[in-house]
């Protein structure tokens, strides 16, 4: 008789099949590519250029034939690595007048911090695809490890055939963007993983398990 009280393994509440190369396949075998996309400054931008990058995001909305999913990431800053680079800087301070000064700044950055709260914020763009059809064998666990027996994927052929039908998307939407002055970079699959970690273990995104920006 099933014990009422055992819970699920944390995996059944994942939606995520596997992520493959870059590509987040789900339960209902859509493929995803996250972009992670540069901030704008359009409050400091003049009337011109506003009325432009305005322009040039309507022209990106109207011209899409596909759906994308915008989120935006908050989390707290997290100073700790900063603060460990002071220390070591104040470690190997030689000048005791310095390493005073070095000290108080430590200290003045970690309570400026706390008290005022300062948040940071992630941009991601959401870029899918649904194959037409669906032609997928007996394949390896998913990224948690679950669903040993019956996890399925694609074949090489059709995840290859589908990958480059979605990255046709997601160079549609980077050059769009672009035009507007936001970049964008795809994640990689290690990239995905850590930001799913920390969606699902929100404690960790405090401390910065998020992918960053590359340049």
């Amino acid at each position: 008789m099933p014990n009422p009280t055992k819970g699920k393994a944390a995996q059944e509440f994942v939606p995520i099949r596997e992520i493959r190369d870059g590509v987040m396949i789900t339960d209902d075998h859509h493929m995803h590519m996250v972009l992670m996309a540069s901030a704008l400054n359009f409050g400091l931008r003049s009337a011109d250029e506003q009325e432009a990058i305005t322009a040039q995001y309507q022209n990106f909305l109207n011209a899409l034939d596909f759906s994308v999913e915008i989120i935006i990431q908050s989390r707290h800053l997290n100073i700790e690595p900063y603060l460990e680079t002071l220390r070591e800087a104040e470690r190997a301070q030689s000048n005791d007048l310095l390493k005073i000064q070095t000290r108080e700044y430590i200290e003045f950055v970690r309570t400026f911090v706390q008290t005022t709260k300062i948040v940071t914020k992630n941009f991601y763009i959401v870029v899918s695809f649904a194959p037409p059809a669906i032609e997928i064998g007996k394949g390896v666990r998913g990224m948690f490890g679950g669903k040993p027996a019956d996890a399925k994927r694609f074949d090489d052929a059709k995840f290859e055939e589908y990958r480059s039908q979605l990255w046709q998307r997601v160079e549609t939407v980077s050059g769009a963007l672009a035009s507007t002055g936001v970049r964008t970079v795809p994640l990689n699959t290690e990239e995905l993983v850590e930001l799913f970690y920390g969606y699902f273990n929100p404690g960790e995104l405090e401390k910065g398990r998020a992918p960053q920006m590359r340049t």
